[in-house]
């Protein structure tokens, strides 16, 4: 924590489905402490958001008032306030939606998510990633892969998101793996086995119509011959990675691509794509995400 005398500018709130995170910021963009817990937008009531919050950051605040900037879920319809989508092409920053608070030490702000009515999207939390990777990178022109439970595949030019394509993978992986009759043979976790994974991918990208079938031979070659656990989570892995990679071909053929993203997710599919002849940067996504809430507070400040 840092020294009890020490109060900071503003407060960055990164508030997903699944966790919340916060950060007592400067003005200039650095942290005196950071807290969280596991209570994400789908574990909080309504109306129970602003006591969720100060929960976090009552010690961070004095007597005088602090600007708070979060984005993920929390602004989501079932989230605290619901910050309205942007359409695309936009830049990844705009508006912020001002939220009323009771407390009047706090003034809350969100960060609005991004649309895509032609080929109908959306995403929230996924542009301040965005943003701040521009930050870092302003004469981006590329893909950006954010690798998640939902990945993301957007198109950046001139500093705006020009398009982009979700994927369900990750949550597919998750229900294969611990819902249908591939449970038995996949286990409860563990390493990959890398050349299965790879072997998986390329099938796959080659032959796409025949997922179904590939996915029910994880199953098979195990009862039949007994495979390791490590390579039938490879292969599953692998046969849902190429899959969409397949579908993504238009965003990663002959583009320049970086992936943000944790960082066991960013290698996995650096590898994937590394053997379709692409090779991406690689960029973590906490610290894409406080730069992306730097850069919001910087722009509310200077409207100020």
């Amino acid at each position: 924590m840092q020294n009890e005398l020490t109060y900071p500018d503003w407060i960055a709130v990164d508030w997903g489905t699944s966790n919340l995170r916060v950060w007592a910021m400067t003005a200039e963009g650095d942290v005196l402490a950071e807290n969280g817990s596991d209570q994400g937008m789908s574990s909080v009531a309504p109306g129970e958001f602003e006591v969720t919050l100060l929960s976090h950051i009552a010690p961070w605040l004095g007597n005088d008032h602090t600007p708070v900037i979060a984005c993920g879920m929390v602004g989501a319809r079932q989230g605290w306030d619901e910050a309205p989508y942007r359409a695309v092409p936009t830049t990844p920053l705009g508006d912020i939606h001002v939220v009323p608070c009771k407390d009047s030490r706090i003034s809350m702000h969100i960060l609005p998510g991004l649309k895509q009515e032609k080929s109908a999207d959306v995403m929230r939390g996924e542009e301040t990633q965005i943003a701040g990777f521009l930050s870092e990178n302003p004469g981006y022109d590329g893909i950006l892969c954010l690798p998640g439970t939902h990945t993301k595949w957007a198109h950046i030019s001139a500093g705006e998101v020009v398009s982009f394509q979700t994927f369900m993978t990750g949550e597919m992986f998750d229900l294969l793996s611990r819902e249908s009759v591939l449970r038995h043979s996949i286990g409860e976790g563990g390493g990959l086995d890398h050349e299965a994974f790879l072997g998986a991918v390329s099938d796959t990208i080659s032959r796409p119509e025949a997922v179904a079938t590939q996915l029910f031979k994880v199953r098979a070659v195990d009862l039949l011959f007994g495979a390791d656990q490590a390579v039938s989570r490879a292969r599953l892995s692998g046969i849902l990675l190429g899959l969409e990679l397949s579908a993504a071909r238009p965003y990663w053929l002959g583009q320049s691509v970086s992936l943000i993203g944790a960082s066991a997710l960013n290698a996995l599919y650096a590898k994937a794509l590394s053997a379709q002849g692409v090779s991406p940067s690689m960029h973590d996504v906490a610290s894409t995400t406080l730069q992306g809430l730097s850069a919001a507070y910087k722009d509310l400040s200077s409207r100020a």
